[in-house]
């Protein structure tokens, strides 16, 4: 069943409403939800759950599934990763039915999709000038999702505890686990990450007895990392990387310089740990301060 729940009346009157798809199978089974573009800006899961909803025969299906492909409607037709009232919609969750229009839209979303289901995939992209390789993030101290984050087969697993406000915080209060896909940048489809995150939703599905996808195997286990830290400009320049997003990289290597614009004076950028490069900028005019890349670490 494709339908559409009012959000909530634009300035000409007109309304603006969520996306939803809900597929009830055949047979009993687990209710999952998967959702994207809660970043309005982040369009790699919306095509994740285009193909999703596009390849599913709901007769063979088993439980129930529910496809929310743009959560910030908002954003999403603005080209934004926000809200009209300038809110990052991940961080006001549960929201508030009485609160501001993104706190509004958090609570809509709360009561409609993730209080009728028993488990949440959310699918997103790194932020405007930044990029994410291919990775799931959870709390992995959690077994049910720790070996779902196995089953979906991204190279690479982070723990991460969710953060308040979070979509992930939110459900998790009400005992709702959520796995979290990352990967690729904002306005574009990658089609690489496209295609990892369309298998890993099938493994999850084919996993929880929910359907039989034809997927490909998975040839080795994740690495699982701990923790992760960005590494930030020591000072304003031009960046120039020397090792790419998704490189393995030593305590002390150099990982890039920074100089003017004539090349002078340039300073180098070293790893302070050992870990693997998982995300990074991707605008090399970079100030003192700014997030260079994001390292992941096996032992925080």
């Amino acid at each position: 069943m494709h339908g559409d729940i009012p959000v909530a009346r634009l300035p000409t009157q007109g309304w603006l409403e969520l996306p939803v798809a809900v597929f009830n199978g055949a047979r009993p089974g687990p209710r999952i939800w998967v959702s994207a573009a809660i970043h309005g800006d982040e369009l790699n899961g919306v095509e994740v759950v285009r193909e999703l909803v596009e390849q599913l025969d709901p007769a063979k299906l088993a439980g129930a599934l529910v496809a929310a492909p743009v959560v910030n409607v908002f954003g999403f037709t603005a080209r934004s990763r926000y809200t009209p009232d300038g809110r990052d919609l991940n961080r006001v969750f549960p929201g508030n039915k009485r609160g501001s229009l993104a706190s509004r839209l958090a609570a809509l979303f709360m009561g409609e999709i993730v209080a009728q289901c028993e488990l949440g995939i959310d699918l997103h992209t790194a932020a405007e000038g930044r990029t994410n390789v291919p990775q799931v993030r959870c709390d992995t101290g959690q077994a049910k999702l720790r070996e779902l984050a196995g089953v979906f087969g991204s190279s690479i697993v982070l723990h991460s505890r969710p953060g308040k406000g979070t979509l992930r915080g939110a459900a998790a209060k009400k005992g709702i686990p959520v796995l979290l896909f990352e990967g690729g940048g904002p306005h574009t489809f990658d089609r690489a990450v496209v295609r990892e995150g369309l298998n890993g939703l099938k493994r999850i599905m084919n996993h929880l007895d929910m359907y039989h996808w034809r997927v490909p195997k998975v040839s080795r286990a994740p690495v699982e990392y701990s923790s992760s830290r960005w590494l930030r400009a020591p000072c304003s320049g031009l960046f120039r990387p020397k090792i790419a997003v998704g490189a393995k990289v030593q305590q002390g290597q150099i990982l890039g310089s920074i100089g003017d614009t004539l090349g002078g004076c340039p300073r180098e950028v070293r790893a302070l740990f050992g870990g693997r490069v998982i995300g990074g900028a991707t605008h090399p005019l970079v100030h003192q301060g700014d997030a260079l890349l994001h390292v992941a670490q096996l032992e925080g």
